[in-house]
């Protein structure tokens, strides 16, 4: 039976989506269907966290023993408050390293997802959509230059949350965080990797 931690912030916890529609949970009902045994997934998340209160609440989680795979999200609540790509790259390196840990040392076992452009999003009327972007591509670059450097798996769901982030299927009722639709994308991406790489 494989195990799973979910480490990240809003994206990862499902703001305003049922349990089981989250990404996690999507991402063990795929694997089951694929004949992969994961037992439900451990999840240290909260909307609003950033990188190094992410670092803070994984301290408090006392977390202990290793898990087959981890997956990790996080850098949208940096952006979101100004804070520059070099901070973030620093903490998101951190905060791998010990992903990596949380994997039996493994880095074949971390798979990192990008962060999702919220500035397509209703929520952002009003505001710089062109520089949202530009921003997140800038988090995003970092955050895929350091994943692949250690050698982790990286995912790319930005893509998805562009298109369909004006779409109120795949919005959650806040029109700003995904719904469940748009979470079973990353998750059957997710949960493809995750087969090819531990899939017995």
């Amino acid at each position: 039976m494989h195990t799973y931690l979910a480490l990240g912030d809003s994206y990862t916890i499902g703001e305003q989506v049922p349990a089981e529609g989250n990404f996690p949970h999507q991402t063990v009902q795929l694997l089951a269907a694929m004949g992969m045994a994961v037992t439900p997934p451990v999840i240290v998340a909260t909307t609003g966290w950033t990188t190094d209160e992410l670092a803070t609440a994984i301290r408090e989680h006392h977390i202990t023993g290793t898990y087959s795979f981890v997956s990790l999200l996080i850098g949208v609540n940096n952006q979101y408050r100004g804070r520059s790509v070099d901070n973030y790259r620093e903490e998101f390196t951190t905060l791998l390293l010990q992903a990596i840990q949380f994997a039996g040392g493994q880095a074949d076992g971390v798979f990192v997802l990008s962060i999702p452009d919220w500035g397509v999003t209703p929520f952002a009327e009003g505001r710089d959509r062109a520089q949202i972007a530009t921003e997140i591509d800038a988090y995003n670059a970092a955050c895929r230059d350091i994943t692949l450097a250690h050698g982790c798996h990286y995912t790319s769901i930005t893509e998805s949350t562009r298109v369909n982030g004006t779409n109120p299927q795949y919005l959650a009722p806040d029109g700003l965080h995904p719904s469940a639709d748009e979470y079973a994308i990353w998750a059957g991406r997710l949960a493809t990797k995750v087969k090819a790489t531990l899939g017995h």
